[in-house]
């Protein structure tokens, strides 16, 4: 792992942009080979540990872009500098699809309410409509990696489809 390190440091700080974040990241990854991995050969750590790491950059990236947009749509904090709390000029102007606060309170209501819903589901059916749909995987990719077959996949998906239909129709448009 000696050997690898510097370059996976250096390949982690392109992808954030943050020396810190990617010591972090990179130190994350190899703790997570060492304690999943160690009994594996020495010859497949590398591939291992790179697919850790950019699993763990996949993350800090979804991570990163959930936290921007919260912070976006907050627009400062009580108590911060006036300067920082008004932000950037174009955050104000109108959004182009006719998004208002409300329209912004009600949309994150239907997260919740979606992420309420899916925290229901049974768990394979939980799995096998996040894999679908959020993964984008095909119902062969899907029952690979449920170890499952292709007609369990469908019939998972089609009963999460059903129940989240029925359990979130307030909120369809």
């Amino acid at each position: 792992m000696a050997g690898v390190e510097r370059r996976a440091l250096r390949m982690a700080e392109f992808a954030v942009g943050d020396r810190d974040q990617a010591l972090d990241l990179v130190q994350d990854a190899m703790m997570r080979l060492a304690g999943r991995y160690a009994d594996r050969p020495a010859a497949q750590w590398p591939p291992l540990f790179h697919r850790i790491l950019q699993n763990r950059i996949r993350d800090w990236r979804r991570r990163e872009r959930l936290r921007r947009r919260l912070h976006a749509w907050w627009d400062g904090s009580p108590g911060g500098d006036p300067d920082e709390a008004q932000g950037d000029p174009m955050d104000r102007l109108p959004d182009p699809r006719g998004a208002t606060p409300l329209k912004e309170i009600a949309r994150a209501g239907a997260i919740a309410a979606l992420e309420h819903a899916l925290r229901a589901l049974p768990p394979r059916q939980q799995q096998a409509f996040l894999l679908r749909v959020w993964e984008g995987l095909g119902v062969a990719q899907t029952a690979r990696a449920l170890g499952c077959s292709e007609g369990s996949v469908k019939t998972h998906y089609a009963r999460a489809l059903r129940t989240l239909r029925s359990r979130l129709e307030e909120y369809r448009p």
